[in-house]
Order: C-alpha cells, then structure tokens, then sequence
C-alpha cells in the first residue's frame, strides 16, 4: 500500500512538472528589478515600435574585444534590443564586428567613415604600454527604403571615457526611439523658417535644416506681405506648427509683432534667436582688428517683456570660454594660434530639463544676459547659462582683437551665472492686450492657448560657418571640437513639436557602478595575491583538517 502511494505522489510530481513546463514554454515574462528601471521602455517607445509593421533591420557595429567601460555598453545595447524585440517580432539584429578581418580593414574603415560613422580611437596605457584601439560605437536602423544612423556613444571634449558611457547607456532608449520615429512615422508637423528682417541666410543654416528635416516640413515664410496684406499672411502663417527666427538684424513693425503674437495666441510654438547688440567675430577682421559694439534695437522689448523675458543690451564675457584663432608674431614669423576669448562663452546646461539633459557645451559668441520676469503666470526655466566668472560690458563700447592676449583681471569677473537660454511654457496674455491695434484682426485673442516659446540670446548659436562656399557641421570649431549647439536645437524644436512625450525620455536617470581604475593599479599585487593564494591556501587548510580528523577517527 505503502508503495503505491510513493509510486502516485512521484507520478504526481512528475505530472506536475510536465504542467509547469508546458505553461512556462506558452507564458514568458521578464521582471525589471533595477532600482532605476532601466530595462522598463517608456510608453512613448511602446507607441513607436506598436507601428512597426515590417521588418525593420539593426546593424550593430559595437562588436569585438573592447575596454571593460564599453563591454558595458554593448551589453546595455544587446539588452535595450532585446527589450525592442520582446514587443514586436519584427525587429532583427545584426551584431557586426567591422574591424574583424585583417584584410579588409582598411576598407571598411574608410566606407563607413565616409558613411558618417566616426570611429573612436581608445588609447589604453593601464599596462604602461600605449596602444590604440579603433571601436565603431554605431548603429543602423532599415525600414523599408529608408536607413538612419543610431549613435550609441555621446561624446564629449569636458568628460572622461566612463562618464561618457554612462551619459550613453542613459541616452540608449532615446537613442533608437528616435531613429525608430524617423522610420515609421510620416513628418506631419511644419516648420516655418521666418524672413524678410535681415535673418541669417540659407548657407549659414544649412546644417540645422538638414537636421531637422529629417523630422519636419521645413519652408521660408517672408513677412514681407504684412505691409499690404497682414490677415492673409497671419492665415498663412496659423498653418506651420513652429516659427524659426533667426538672428534678425531689422526692425519688426507693429504689424509684424501682432501677426506674430496673434500666431502665438493661436497655440503656435516660436524659437527666437535674437541679438540686442550689433557685434560679431567678422566686424573685427578689418585693418585696425577692431570695433565698437552697439545696442540693436529690433521693435521686440515690449514684445518679449510682455511674454515674461529680457534680453537686456551688454555682453556676457566669461572665463571659461572658446579660443579664437589668431595670428601671432609679425611678419613671415606670425602663426596662427588658440586664443581664449571671453566674448564666446562656453553656456552649461539644466541636467534637470530633457532638452538640456547631458549636453555638451554649447558655444555663443557674443552674447547678451537675459531677466526672467514676474509679470506674468508664464512657467519659465533656464536653459542655459554662463559660468560664475562672469562679468558684464555695457554698450557701446570699443572691442579689440588686440586685446585678446593680455591676461584678464579674474576679480572682474564677479557677476555670477548669467541667463542665454529660457524656455516659456503656459498661456500667454497678448502683447496688444488692451492696446490699439496697428491693424483689424479677425477674431483677436488676448490670452493664448497653451503654448511654448524658446528665447535664445545669440543668434550666432544657430549659424554654422561655410568654407569655399560650402557649410559645416553646426558647432564644429577649427580644432574639431564638437560643442553641444546642434543637439541643443534639435531637442528645444522637438520638445516644442513633441507630442508624444519621445523627448522626455532623455530625462531618464541610470547609474552605472564602475571600478576605481587607480585603485586597480595600486591593489593590483594585493588582490592578485588574495585571489590565487588564499584559495590554494583555504585548500590545504581543509586537507590538513580532513587527514587530521579521518586519522583520529579510524586509528
């Protein structure tokens, strides 16, 4: 009897486990323990992947024997991606070591530099020998006929290699998501580029319209026809969903300001780059290598101040800035070198804003300070800033290439952090709110639907420079220092655009544990020590301490 039951409670076990075996082959489910959730993807991502209805094809070149910092990044690609393919089945993946075959390395190399992939050269001497390793931290995403590059590495010129990767492995979800956004979603919103008041010509935004077109409609919108026809260019100009204005250098009339703050009572979204002060690196190339800066006045302070921002008429000269090239020496001895100049400050950005969440540097020139102001209910936060050794210089005043390499006073520099960048978020009340208007308005509205508006105080952090009559890349300087200026406009025009909250998964906070590599090299001999003696030494203890008591017990 005894037996049978043992034989029916083994046959139920086994039953049991044939059950649970079949159920958890049907059923899967992953559990994200972190403390951070990283491996949780946000519901915009889960948005953007439910759409992919194809095969859409990863070619991962993060590939071969690297650092320890990126065997941990290509570990949080592999696991971003398996996280991407758990919610749909149509995503592939390639994982590609580009470098692998010696004999065509060279080759390689070169097609996927001219591509647009910049590999990363790692110098490594922890073994107090130099070598060089050439690492691809790319990727490309298919979808269709359409292919976009993915960087998995934000680089940096003020950050160590591990900050790098951990501003990396927190930027990976944005990073596909967004590549994955440009392949399956048409563009639907429009982008008005404003002229006719002395904006920055097509060539020296060639870079950032080539960006952002990857996302949006982008087309010139003239205000020229305010003059004789405003309602039909305000109705024009209700149609594009963002107005770029960059770096105006005329007067807006009355009429213009109100088709603008009409389109911005509307719900439209405007990014300003805009000047109080006439100076820039070109008007000091002359014979004398120098000039007088002086207040520019564009019809905008009532305009702005309404709306709940300043951009007061001085300069922002700062320590910490970006050299200046400049000829050294006299005659056939002269040679050109970096120079620090105060008038270019290098602006620090809010790590707490999803536009500005690691951004590199981003360079202006020439800069002017701004106030937020309480005068209205307006949501303001800074952007970006200068660094506490500031100082201010009112205009006019005499500005001198000359003078650039005489050693600055730092207790001069003494005014604290000054404002280059706000972002203003709410319900606008109208500039012309209770005021006679410069022209009749169909429907005038003097509060706004809630809207965005990004002031920027230097119109030079959208211009790109051009060399023989072809542009480079948006805030590349002489040395190829790459400061932040391009992603910092690309994410403020998708925050302004972004209705699907893709953008504010750059807020995203990961931390990643790395080892102390100088204490590695100092403890090395200790821990190599503790990790093969004591083992060996635990073993022979426990020899001893059986032969000992097995002799005891059996003599």
């Amino acid at each position: 009897m005894k037996k049978n039951k043992s034989l029916i409670y083994i046959l139920l076990v086994l039953a049991g486990l044939v059950i649970v075996n079949a159920i958890s082959s049907l059923v899967y489910g992953r559990f994200d323990l972190t403390k951070d959730k990283r491996y949780t993807l946000s519901d915009a991502t889960n948005s953007i992947i439910s759409k992919i209805d194809s095969p859409l094809v990863i070619d991962v070149f993060l590939e071969g024997e690297f650092p320890s910092e990126f065997r941990l990044l290509q570990t949080e690609v592999r696991q971003i991606i398996e996280e991407f393919q758990l919610k749909t089945n149509n995503i592939r993946v390639n994982y590609i070591d580009p470098i692998e075959d010696e004999s065509t390395r060279e080759q390689i190399i070169d097609e996927l530099t001219r591509t647009g992939l910049e590999p990363y050269i790692n110098t490594d001497n922890s073994t107090g020998k130099v070598t060089q390793e050439i690492i691809f931290p790319w990727a490309f995403a298919s979808y269709g006929d359409q292919t976009v590059k993915i960087p998995l590495l934000k680089k940096s010129i003020t950050q160590g290699l591990s900050e790098q990767i951990n501003n990396s492995v927190q930027g990976l979800e944005y990073a596909f998501a967004d590549a994955f956004n440009k392949l399956v979603n048409s563009k639907s919103k429009t982008i008005a580029v404003l002229k006719g008041n002395g904006e920055l010509a097509d060539l020296n935004l060639a870079d950032f319209l080539q960006t952002t077109q990857s996302y949006y409609k982008i087309a010139p919108f003239t205000l020229d026809s305010v003059a004789t026809n405003p309602q039909s260019t305000l109705d024009k100009l209700k149609q594009y969903d963002l107005i770029v204005v960059a770096k105006p250098t005329q007067a807006f009339s009355e009429e213009e300001k109100l088709v603008l703050d009409q389109y911005t009572m509307r719900g439209g979204k405007s990014l300003w780059l805009t000047e109080s002060v006439i100076m820039d690196e070109d008007s000091l190339r002359n014979a004398t290598n120098s000039s007088v800066s002086i207040m520019r006045d564009l019809n905008l302070n009532d305009f702005f101040f309404k709306y709940g921002v300043r951009v007061n008429p001085s300069l922002v000269k700062d320590l910490f800035s970006a050299p200046i090239m400049l000829a050294i020496g006299e005659g056939s001895q002269a040679q050109l070198q970096p120079i620090q100049w105060q008038y270019a400050p290098l602006a620090s950005s809010n790590q707490k804003h999803p536009i500005t969440k690691n951004l590199e540097l981003v360079r202006y020139d020439f800069a002017s300070p701004m106030d937020t102001l309480k005068n209205n209910n307006v949501n303001k936060t800074i952007l970006l800033q200068s660094s506490p050794k500031s100082r201010l210089e009112g205009v006019p005043t005499s500005i001198s290439l000359n003078d650039v390499t005489k050693s600055p006073d730092e207790n001069l520099y003494n005014s604290g952090p000054q404002n280059l960048a706000v972002l203003l978020e709410g319900e606008f009340t109208s500039v012309y709110d209770q005021r006679v208007l410069p022209f009749k308005v169909k429907n005038f509205k003097s509060k706004s639907s809630p809207t965005k508006m990004v002031v920027i105080s230097d119109g030079d952090v959208i211009k790109n420079d051009v060399r023989q009559r072809r542009p480079l890349e948006l805030g590349i300087d002489y040395r190829g220092f790459l400061y932040g200026n391009k992603e910092f406009l690309l994410n403020t025009v998708n925050y302004l655009l972004d209705d699907t909250g893709l953008i504010n998964i750059r807020a995203k906070e990961i931390s990643v544990a790395y080892l102390d590599e100088d204490k590695i090299k100092e403890e090395s001999s200790t821990w190599q020590l503790l990790n093969i003696a004591l083992p060996l030494a635990l073993l022979g203890l426990f020899g001893l301490a059986f032969n000992f008591f097995r002799k005891k017990k059996y003599t």
